[in-house]
This record gives structure tokens, C-alpha cells and sequence, in this order.
């Protein structure tokens, strides 16, 4: 069977890259893009190339930042206009296939096998989506050209900016199998440091190395690592939720220990609640409804609804909700074995308007920590989904379970 012709599509520095469109004078200066600096707690989200020469890396300090380079300009992230530039690269892509999936907000796969009948080879595609970016938008992408999504993802990572990396079975030895473990997609930090730890260090060691021993060492997770270091990845490239006409969007867990009493439940549903958040934000919508379902260990259950005003794609607010629907069914005593959390109800964020009514004061911390979600979730795309965790699941003895989400 003939191979798929998969593209990632990366933006460069988006975040500084939409910036410099709207502020030319940064482009040759150290320019980056950051959350709050005060009490130094302000995080690096993107950096300019003149900043890079400072050796200024995505997710670290402001202030160790500026240690680096005392005369770094840095600017406030405006979210709105990236998402606007975000809409617009997806449309430049659906020009060439109906086939892309968004992964954040700079990212793209797309399947354009069908579509070199029109357009040429997957490489002939990427250099005219690369050129129609840079002359219609002023920013760069990087395209990694593959036969699977895992490997064009490291494509568009291995040269950048303004680059196209074709990873074929032929040269995928010489291309992949060098690489640092850690840069194979979905090997997150923490997993990368495990494997280097029984001496994995490299893709090929990972790709040599026994699936049956890396079930053992990481569960489920070992084999599908095994199987991405080896280039057999067939999942498909999927077309958003909202295209699907999702109309929820929910994530639940089984915990192999039961919850008892409103501590652990919150910090049973903070994964949850960031699982579903992200999702609604991926896709440019908010909830009015929030459900949750419980079940003991006897398999009792219950599933509770509530209506959430104004709508919200925050997961601090989702939580609070399903805290409220478990204290008004639940008994504090009575141990739960298992937590789904869904998002109902959903509209287009764009549609969402303010009401005549509403608290200006709690709209604006609505704002400052929805804005801080997305700083979570910019990085975590970036580095992976184990990267940040909020400071109070800190050394907390709940299982680390990953939640299954699901778009109904």
C-alpha cells in the first residue's frame, strides 16, 4: 500500500513572529513575548531570533531572561491577535487539503496525499504553503514532510525557521535515529529522564530496545513509544471537534485508589478540568453546562448537571461547578472511584457577548486567568503535557492517571 503524505506545519516564534508584524522595529532586536514580570514570576512564551542569540529559551524567568540580556524588550502576549493569525494559516492549509488538524495554536498536521494530483509532491506542497505564508501573513513555518504524523513533526523541529525537512523511510536512519530521545513527540520530560536513566538515550535506542520490556518499564504508553521510534505510526490526521459538530466535550478517570472528601475530589478533577478547558479553547468554544458523573466502587453512579453563567472555557471555573454539583449529591464520606467531567452546551467563543449585568471586577479576573491557562498551555505544547503542573497538585498522593477525553 502506498505510503500517506503527512505535513507539519510550525510557525516560528509565533507569538513574537505576530508582534514583529505589527511592530517591524523588533525584528533586529532581543525581543520576547512574556507573561507577568512581576515578582519575577514572569515566564518566557517566545523569543525573537536576536534574543535567541542570547541563548533566552521558551519557559524560562523574565528575570533570568534579562541575567542574559540586560537590554531584552519584552511585551505583554495579546492572545486575540494570535488566535486571528492562528484562523488564518489553517485557512491557507485547507486550501491544499481538507485534511488538517490543528495541534495548538501554531501548529498544524495536514494529509495532503490526495491532493498531488493538483499540487505536486508532498515537498512541492510544503514550499508553496511556506512561500503563501511568508507573502501573505509576513511570518515563517517551518514544514516537516513525512509518511506519518510523528516524524513530520520532527521534520518541522529539525531545521528551523523558514525551513522543509523531508523524512523518508530511506533517510529516517540517518535523520531520526540520532536524535535525543526527548525529541520524539509525546516522550515528555519526566519520560525521557526515565528512559535515559535504563540507558536510553537515543530514538534508535528506543527503536531497538524490546516493546515487551518497554510494556513493563511504562505500560501502554512503552508500546506506542516503541512503535513512533520505529516510524509505525498510522493514526489518522483528524479534522477538528468542531467540524465533527462536537456537542461536548468531556474527560474521565478510574483512580486506582478511592477519593474521599472534597480534597481529593478537587484534586481528582484538576486533570479533568484541564483536559476539557484546553480542548474548548483548541476549538474556539465555550461551555454552558457543566456535568459530572460519579461512580463508587460498587458501581454505583450518578451523573448532575449545572448551568454555568457566563459561559466558560476555564478550567478553574469547571471545577468549581462540579465541586458544587459533588457537595449538593454526594456524601463527603462516601468514597468515589471514578470522576468524568463534560462540557455541554457549547457555543463559539466569538459568539459569547458580556451581559448588561455583569461584574466588571470578576469578568476581569475571568479574563487574567483565562489568559493564564493558555500561557499553561502554549508551554505545555510546546514541552509536553507533563511540563508545568499547578503548584497545588504539588507532591499531593493521588495517582497520576492520564484522562481520556472524549467529543461527543
Amino acid at each position: 500500500m502506498q505510503d500517506r503524505v503527512i505535513l507539519h506545519c510550525d510557525a516560528n516564534s509565533f507569538f513574537a513572529s505576530v508582534e514583529m508584524v505589527f511592530h517591524p522595529e523588533y525584528r533586529d532586536v532581543p525581543m520576547a513575548v512574556c507573561g507577568n514580570e512581576e515578582e519575577r514570576r514572569g515566564i518566557v512564551l517566545a523569543k525573537n531570533q536576536a534574543a535567541k542569540k542570547y541563548r533566552i529559551e521558551t519557559a524560562e524567568t523574565v528575570y533570568s531572561a534579562r541575567k542574559k540580556c540586560p537590554h531584552l524588550i519584552t511585551v505583554p502576549p495579546r492572545y486575540h491577535e494570535y488566535e486571528k493569525f492562528s484562523r488564518e494559516l489553517n485557512r491557507i492549509y485547507a486550501r491544499y487539503t481538507d485534511l488538517v488538524e490543528p495541534f495548538g495554536i501554531d501548529e498544524s498536521w495536514l494529509d495532503v496525499t490526495g491532493s498531488q494530483k493538483l499540487f505536486g509532491d508532498g515537498k512541492a506542497i510544503a514550499e508553496r504553503i511556506r512561500r503563501e505564508v511568508k507573502e501573505k501573513l509576513n511570518i515563517t513555518v517551518s514544514i516537516g514532510v513525512s509518511f506519518n504524523k510523528v516524524f513530520a513533526k520532527l521534520g518541522s523541529d529539525y531545521r528551523k525557521p523558514d525551513a522543509i525537512t523531508e523524512i523518508s523511510r530511506d533517510n529516517m536512519g540517518q535523520i531520526v535515529f540520532p536524535l535525543p530521545v526527548g525529541s520524539l513527540l509525546f516522550v515528555g520530560r519526566k519520560t525521557a529522564e526515565a528512559l535515559e536513566r535504563i540507558g536510553i538515550r537515543t530514538v534508535r535506542d528506543l527503536a531497538s530496545t524490546s516493546p515487551l520490556f518497554l510494556e513493563k518499564q511504562f505500560g501502554k504508553h512503552g508500546i506506542l513509544m516503541s512503535l513512533y521510534a520505529r516510524g509505525e505510526d498510522d493514526s489518522p490526521v483528524l479534522p477538528p471537534p468542531e467540524e465533527n459538530h462536537a456537542k461536548s466535550i468531556g474527560s474521565g478517570m478510574t483512580f486506582p485508589q478511592n477519593l474521599i472528601g472534597e480534597g481529593m475530589v478537587r484534586e481528582g478533577l484538576y486533570p479533568l478540568a484541564e483536559e476539557v478547558a484546553t480542548q474548548m479553547r483548541r476549538t474556539g468554544r465555550v461551555c454552558s453546562t457543566v456535568s459530572l458523573t460519579i461512580r463508587d466502587e460498587f458501581l454505583h453512579t450518578i451523573s448532575r448537571q449545572q448551568a454555568v453563567s457566563p459561559p466558560t472555557d476555564i478550567a478553574a471555573s469547571l471545577i468549581e461547578n462540579a465541586i458544587e454539583i459533588y457537595r449538593r449529591e454526594w456524601s463527603p464520606v462516601k468514597p468515589i472511584r471514578m470522576l468524568t467531567l463534560t462540557a455541554m452546551n457549547l457555543t463559539e467563543r466569538e459568539a459569547q457577548q458580556i451581559g448588561l449585568f455583569d461584574d466588571e471586577k470578576e469578568d476581569s479576573k475571568r479574563q487574567k486567568r483565562r489568559e493564564l491557562e493558555k500561557t499553561v498551555d502554549a508551554i505545555r505544547t510546546k514541552y509536553g503535557g507533563d511540563s508545568l503542573a499547578y503548584g497545588r497538585t504539588k507532591d499531593k498522593k493521588l495517582p497520576q492517571v492520564r484522562p481520556h477525553h472524549k467529543d461527543t
